[in-house]
């Protein structure tokens, strides 16, 4: 796993430990081919030369390092110690031999891994804080989460994006005992507004090799981070819901870049339809709490919160700025729940932006990660991540912060 320069062990071991799965005994390897005439590979006990003939100026380090690749081995096991370079062939066709020298890797050669053992221990709730006391009440308090995108190296990496987002749930939960004091809150609304994982799919997947976990691995994040928000705020009201919609990292399939399966194919849902069908095995426990997904084909929730009626998007379906004309088409088709409703949740642009028009409120939650190198290197801005708070009841949200 490539590693970001400001991550630091003890979340990278956080990353690793929410990565944990079973996994089978270690199998050996295949024994590398050497029949190609252009290539040739020979392991002799802890060293390694490749050898790669091909036109001058065209063989690196890094055709070495695909081409272990292909006959099996994993080049993070093996550290290029000298290189030796033959140049034959004509004017008109210049040709080289280049033969480069491996040693096995040793710990100190190795990226540090994360330790998995390390990664629960943020996602547990504190047991050494006061519990807050599950109440009722007339009011709904809000928490909107968008763009997580776990699996990024940008900025600093998983592990600072996991750490932060873990602090801003745990502190979230500790502000929702402050607003009590100001309003009787008896409902916890979590919105997950997509883009949770960074995905393969995206730009056409030209984000491939900035991204270091695997699909499932993003997958497994986000699952285990929707449930540490289930379990935090589950004891704290009596009435919880949770929501997810799909975001456009998120999307499941793409044919050729573009074409995809239905609207409804995504794993930021999914990623919570599976924390919901955990909350079934223990009913007693999770009585008080629902789940909310989009239907079949769409990419909207709606739901009814405190007298309060509250849609969720991930906010790629309008052109950054232009989500009253988005919102206001949607709200003309009398069939479509946003007809009626009151505030619009979105994430995608990853920074905070709040609108009203009349007594419309529309909110937008920072990105949890800490930049996107692309948009600061394009503008020179890096992120400001958080969570968003809000208070609502009969339509209104007059009360709302960024929770970091």
């Amino acid at each position: 796993m490539t590693r970001s320069k400001k991550e630091d062990p003890r979340k990278e071991a956080l990353v690793e430990e929410l990565l944990a799965k079973p996994v089978g005994p270690e199998t050996k390897r295949r024994k590398p081919s050497t029949k190609d005439f252009t290539k040739k590979l020979e392991v002799t006990g802890k060293t390694l030369t490749a050898t790669i003939r091909d036109a001058e100026g065209t063989v690196n380090e890094g055709t070495a390092i695909s081409y272990l690749e292909e006959e099996g081995l994993t080049p993070e096991d093996w550290v290029a110690t000298s290189f030796r370079k033959v140049k034959y062939g004509n004017v008109d066709q210049p040709m080289e031999s280049v033969t480069f020298a491996f040693r096995k890797a040793t710990d100190d050669d190795l990226p540090e891994a994360l330790n998995i053992d390390e990664l629960v221990k943020a996602i547990r709730v504190d047991r050494k804080r006061k519990p807050l006391v599950r109440s009722a009440g007339s009011h709904t308090y809000i928490v909107a989460i968008g763009d997580m995108q776990f699996g990024k190296i940008d900025g600093d990496g998983v592990a600072g994006t996991l750490d932060r987002t873990i602090k801003a749930i745990d502190n979230a939960a500790l502000q929702l005992a402050w607003y009590r004091k100001r309003f009787d809150i008896g409902h916890v609304h979590i919105a997950w507004l997509g883009d949770h994982i960074e995905g393969f799919v995206s730009q056409g997947g030209s984000n491939v090799w900035r991204t270091v976990l695997t699909l499932n691995e993003q997958i497994r994040l986000t699952r285990r981070v929707m449930l540490h928000a289930l379990l935090v705020f589950g004891p704290l009201a009596d009435r919880v819901t949770m929501a997810a919609v799909p975001g456009n990292h998120g999307e499941a399939v793409r044919f050729n870049g573009k074409g995809m399966t239905r609207y409804d194919d995504s794993h930021d849902t999914e990623s919570l339809i599976a924390v919901a069908d955990a909350c079934k095995l223990t009913p007693e426990r999770f009585e008080h709490v629902e789940f909310f997904v989009p239907e079949t084909d769409e990419l909207t929730v709606t739901t009814e919160l405190s007298g309060t009626i509250v849609a969720h998007a991930h906010g790629h379906q309008w052109r950054p700025g232009k989500h009253f004309e988005w919102w206001k088409g949607q709200a003309f088709n009398k069939g479509s729940a946003l007809h009626t409703a009151d505030v619009l949740l979105a994430g995608h642009l990853h920074h905070e932006h709040v609108d009203t028009d009349g007594w419309r409120t529309f909110m937008q939650p920072p990105a949890m990660e800490s930049e996107s190198t692309w948009w600061k290197h394009a503008t020179g801005t890096t992120g400001a991540p958080g969570l968003v708070v809000a208070i609502t009841k009969d339509g209104i949200v007059n009360t709302r912060e960024v929770v970091r």
